[in-house]
């Protein structure tokens, strides 16, 4: 049996990324009741919002479903007893060191998995007892690798790295991507953009129409210095990079960052002076669709591919 479906006990290994402002429980509840993982983005919220998310997950997901949580952010210890004290089964963490809090889980009962962009932290998150990890390439939104290495060269690193389960991320939207991850040697995938635009996700229909009518280049990795996040371009985005291109430093990005600018841009829908975090894949999106119905189109097309690979003659 494939080493996601058992770990997770879900049908189909694909995993919906818990992406800020876009993943709440009524998208994750939808992509685990359509066999897959779905994922509450506990990064854009408070300690009290996440337990809401939680607890309507529970009432409304008849099948596993998880926590994503960025370490770097505030409220982590108040994010953590909610998971805790809730009976979250599976917890994905990201954007901070593995060891903080892997055992600390791990002794909870909790399935841990780790998102790394690296075979360094991919290393330390299988010493720090990760059941897994998602290997998150370049191609990816949010939150990045600052080496920017692509999900074509990262998967096989990764998985000659470790020994436990590796999931892809990064440029995979459709059935023929998962082949190819699956064929690069992950053991499932991580979807956010797709899931992004769905019915469910809670980003404002300003930004999704927006993914929709996007094109190549797009999109591009900023801050890398400060934490490397790929944004869509537009007035915030620019501004991001005259400060760059003029040597700002952590504390003047940061400044010029401020409080509240991804939920700015993402959940309020201004796409003017808003945060808009997406991955180089939102140039091929070009639908709202329920986040079942795109489920099963990625997973009828990589059985389709799957299939025609297999008899082509070379």
């Amino acid at each position: 049996m494939n080493s996601v479906k058992k770990l997770f006990g879900i049908e189909y290994p694909i995993i919906q990324a818990g992406m800020v402002w876009c993943s709440g429980w009524r998208l994750a509840s939808a992509v685990s009741n359509a066999g897959g993982l779905g994922l509450i983005g506990a990064g854009s919220m408070h300690p009290d919002v996440l337990k809401q998310h939680i607890q309507n997950c529970k009432r409304s997901a008849k099948h596993p479903f998880g926590v994503n949580v960025p370490l770097l952010y505030p409220n982590i210890e108040g994010i953590m007893k909610i998971i805790i004290d809730e009976g979250v089964k599976i917890i994905f963490t990201s954007a901070g060191n593995p060891a903080t809090y892997t055992k600390f889980l791990k002794d909870k009962g909790l399935i841990v998995v780790h998102v790394i962009a690296n075979s360094k932290f991919a290393l330390k998150a299988e010493d720090a007892g990760a059941d897994a990890i998602v290997a998150e390439g370049f191609e990816a939104g949010g939150h990045n690798g600052r080496e920017e290495t692509t999900t074509l060269c990262l998967i096989p690193i990764i998985k000659k790295a470790v020994s436990i389960p590796v999931i892809a991320a990064g440029g995979i939207a459709d059935g023929k991507a998962m082949l190819a991850a699956l064929a690069l040697g992950a053991d499932g995938v991580q979807i956010g953009s797709a899931f992004a635009v769905s019915e469910e996700s809670s980003a404002h229909i300003n930004f999704k129409n927006y993914i929709l009518s996007s094109a190549e280049g797009d999109t591009k990795l900023a801050m890398k210095s400060l934490i490397p996040v790929r944004l869509m371009k537009n007035e915030f985005y620019r501004q991001i990079e005259i400060a760059e291109l003029n040597g700002a430093n952590r504390e003047e990005l940061l400044s010029l960052l401020g409080k509240g600018r991804a939920k700015l841009g993402m959940f309020e829908g201004n796409l003017i002076e808003g945060e808009l975090e997406i991955g180089q894949v939102s140039a091929g999106l070009d639908q709202i669709q329920p986040a079942a119905v795109i489920l099963r189109n990625i997973w009828d097309e990589f059985l389709k591919q799957k299939d025609h690979i297999s008899k082509i003659e070379i």
